[in-house]
Order: structure tokens, then C-alpha cells, then sequence
């Protein structure tokens, strides 16, 4: 038989065994209760998957990026080293849409919130999308400026095409994301084309130089370092832009062009030179004989001929000058480096002048003779005949007196 504290006991007993009952009825009525369409519990599960989700792929982020040193090396094939590339740079919201898409996955939504939640997933894998596209492209052109060394123009020509492929790409992504989110993209882009052409109309300038900036990049009329002549400016390409291109004057200046005006007018690009042609000239004296007039050519052949990296081409007596008998020189410089084209001339006419001298040829000069027909009558000044007879107590030479001019008739 029971005792008397069994009683006792058993009311404990009955209590927390109804207060247990309790809270598993409340919770299940809790998980059972209804939220926007779905019990909680369902949406607990769709939270913690949502949440695992998010966490497996950032920790997956974080393995990768410790480990893309160590596999985006140069032995490694380019297609391994750009997923490593990319998978080092992606970003957290992409994570976070994806979560969002597997978590509504079990979920029986509104259509509304839906479409709102799929909206959202989309513009965020979107913009994750055109990350990717961007990183892609500077990866790619990281590779080729390091292929083509220290061509700066190409890697001027690099920033541009980077510029347009960009603005190709999110423009792509955003007609993309606008489709989805139920806009009219037809519509959207005829009211585009006509407000274009205005937008055109009133950058006419700017498109202007930025397709002529893709024109030097891609026919490559110079390149940066090159040594042009535009009009009456010379100077050397420093830099190519979407709108200018700027050169460095020999004086030292920057000069800057449009690049629609630039290439509108002639460029003399001398640093695509292969040989230099000189031309110059020299004038001897017209008493020169005719005997030594013809050795000259031979002369001056041999000279120059004796320089190095020169081929000479000929040697004439071209004509004859105001004042002297002028010979013309042509020959080739084999390298078209200025400075050397120099020394070389300078060592020419050096030795030009030791040859002429001993063999008894004068250069000429610009000289004149006056000849006058008749006799010459020598005036002087009143003041210069007065000094002159103060001084020397004499009447002066330069005019002649009645008895001196009587005896000079006689």
C-alpha cells in the first residue's frame, strides 16, 4: 500500500508532467502557426539553410584565397590561375543571394514576394557577374602588357579598350536586370536611340576624340616615345588619351592635341625612320680653275666615304651661285639617330675644310663688285675742310681751288 508521502509524489509527478505537455503543445502550436504562408518552423529551416549556405561558401572563399598564391603562379596554366583569380575576389552579397535563393526554395511564398525575393537574388548575381566580366578583362590585359614590355602606348591603348568593354559590359547587365524587373526594353531603347542622337549631338567633340583615340590605338600612326613633327611643333609622345594626346616639346613644354585634330593634319614620324638622307651644299670661288672644279666631287666623295655607317650617293657641281660655284652632297645615314647624323656632318665638313686648304680651294662668301662708269668726285664737309686746314695750315685735297684747278687742266 502506498505511503503517506506518495501522495505528495505523485503530485509533483502529475505537475511537471503536465507542465511539460504544456510547453510542447505551445511549441508545437508555435511551429505550427502560420507566417506569410508558411509555419515558423519552416521558416527556421529555410533561415538555417539560408545560414549554412552563406558560411560554407565564405569559407570556401577564405580557403581559396589562402591558397591562390601558391596556385596562380606563372607554370600554372592561365584558365587555373583566373578562377583562382576570381574566386579570391568575390564578393560577400553573392553569397548572401544565393543563400537567399536556396532559403526561399522551400518556402511556399506570396507570388509577390517571390518575384521581390528573385528580383533582389538576381540584381545582386548580376552585379557579382559584371565584377567577374571586369576582373576577367584586367587579367587578361594585365598579361598582355606584361607580353609586350615597355610599349607604353600599348599600354595607353590598354586603359582605353579596358574603358569601352567596362561600359559594354554593365550596360549589357543593366538592360538584363531592367528586363527583369518588367521593364519595357523595346520601348526602352528606341526612347535611347532618339535621346542618343541628341546626347551625340552635343558630345559630337568628346566621341570624336575617343574614336579617334581607338584609331591611333588600333592603325598606331606613332606611339608613345616616337619622335613626330605635327605643323610647325616637334617634340616626343608622352602620352595617348581617350581625348588628347600630349607631347613634350624640345623645349621642354607640353603640347597638347586633340586627337580628332591630330589626326587631321601631317605627321612627319621620325622615329620610324630606317636611313636618314642628307642633303647639303658649298660654294668655292669663281676663280677657281677648272682643272680643280672637277676634282671636287672626288673629293668630297672620299670624304665622306670614309665616315662610318654612311653610304654616299653622289657629288655634283650643281650650278653657279651670285657669288660662287655652288656643288650639292647627298648620302645616307644608315642609322637615323639625330646626334650621330651630327657627328658625322660635323666630321665631313671638318675634313672638307683640311682637304680644300691644301689643295688650295677657297670656300666663297657672299661678295659684291661695284663697278663705276666715269670719274669720281671726292667732296668733303665744310667742317672737315676747316679742321683740316687748321691743322696742317694747308688748303684741303679734297676740293680743288681756282690756280690748283687751272694747273691741274694744264
Amino acid at each position: 500500500m502506498p505511503g503517506p508521502g506518495d501522495g505528495g509524489i505523485a503530485s509533483q509527478q502529475f505537475i511537471i508532467g503536465s507542465t511539460m505537455a504544456d510547453f510542447r503543445n505551445f511549441t508545437l502550436g508555435a511551429s505550427e502557426r502560420i507566417f506569410y504562408g508558411n509555419p515558423i518552423a519552416d521558416w527556421l529551416l529555410a533561415g538555417l539553410l539560408a545560414l549554412a549556405v552563406w558560411s560554407g561558401l565564405s569559407l570556401m572563399r577564405r580557403f581559396i584565397a589562402a591558397r591562390s598564391k601558391r596556385y596562380s603562379g606563372d607554370h600554372r596554366s592561365t584558365p587555373v590561375r583566373l578562377a583562382f583569380y576570381l574566386a579570391g575576389n568575390t564578393k560577400q552579397f553573392f553569397f548572401l543571394a544565393l543563400a537567399l535563393y536556396a532559403g526561399q526554395e522551400g518556402l511556399m511564398l506570396t507570388p509577390r514576394l517571390q518575384h521581390v525575393l528573385a528580383n533582389v537574388a538576381l540584381i545582386l548575381i548580376l552585379v557579382q557577374v559584371g565584377l567577374w566580366a571586369g576582373r576577367s578583362l584586367r587579367f587578361y590585359l594585365e598579361i598582355k602588357e606584361m607580353e609586350r614590355g615597355s610599349d607604353r602606348l600599348f599600354a595607353g591603348s590598354l586603359d582605353i579598350i579596358n574603358f569601352v568593354a567596362r561600359l559594354v559590359i554593365w550596360s549589357l547587365l543593366t538592360l538584363v536586370a531592367l528586363d527583369n524587373l518588367g521593364v519595357n526594353i523595346t520601348a526602352l531603347l528606341a526612347g535611347l536611340g532618339v535621346g542618343g542622337v541628341a546626347v551625340a549631338l552635343a558630345v559630337q567633340s568628346i566621341l570624336g576624340d575617343l574614336f579617334a583615340s581607338l584609331s591611333i590605338v588600333i592603325d598606331k600612326p606613332f606611339v608613345i616615345g616616337d619622335f613626330v613633327i605635327v605643323d610647325d611643333y616637334m617634340g616626343t609622345i608622352e602620352h595617348v588619351g581617350l581625348k588628347t594626346t600630349r607631347i613634350r616639346s624640345l623645349g621642354g613644354e607640353q603640347i597638347v592635341f586633340s586627337n580628332s585634330d591630330l589626326l587631321k593634319t601631317r605627321i612627319r614620324n621620325y622615329k620610324r625612320m630606317r636611313e636618314r638622307r642628307v642633303l647639303f651644299g658649298f660654294g668655292v670661288l669663281y676663280q677657281t680653275p677648272i682643272e680643280v672644279v672637277e676634282k671636287i666631287p672626288a673629293l668630297v666623295r672620299a670624304i665622306v666615304e670614309a665616315r662610318q655607317k654612311v653610304r654616299f650617293e653622289r657629288a655634283h657641281f650643281k650650278g653657279f651661285g651670285e657669288s660662287a660655284l655652288d656643288f650639292e652632297v647627298v648620302y645616307w645615314m644608315l642609322d637615323p639617330d639625330y646626334n650621330l647624323y651630327m657627328d658625322v656632318q660635323q666630321a665631313i665638313n671638318l675634313e672638307m675644310l683640311r682637304v680644300f686648304e691644301r689643295e688650295g680651294i677657297g670656300f666663297a662668301y657672299p661678295t659684291r663688285t661695284l663697278v663705276i662708269d666715269g670719274p669720281v668726285r671726292v667732296e668733303q664737309s665744310q667742317e672737315k675742310e676747316e679742321a683740316e686746314r687748321e691743322s696742317t695750315g694747308r688748303k684741303p685735297s679734297g676740293r680743288l681751288d681756282g690756280d690748283a684747278a687751272t694747273a691741274a687742266r694744264r
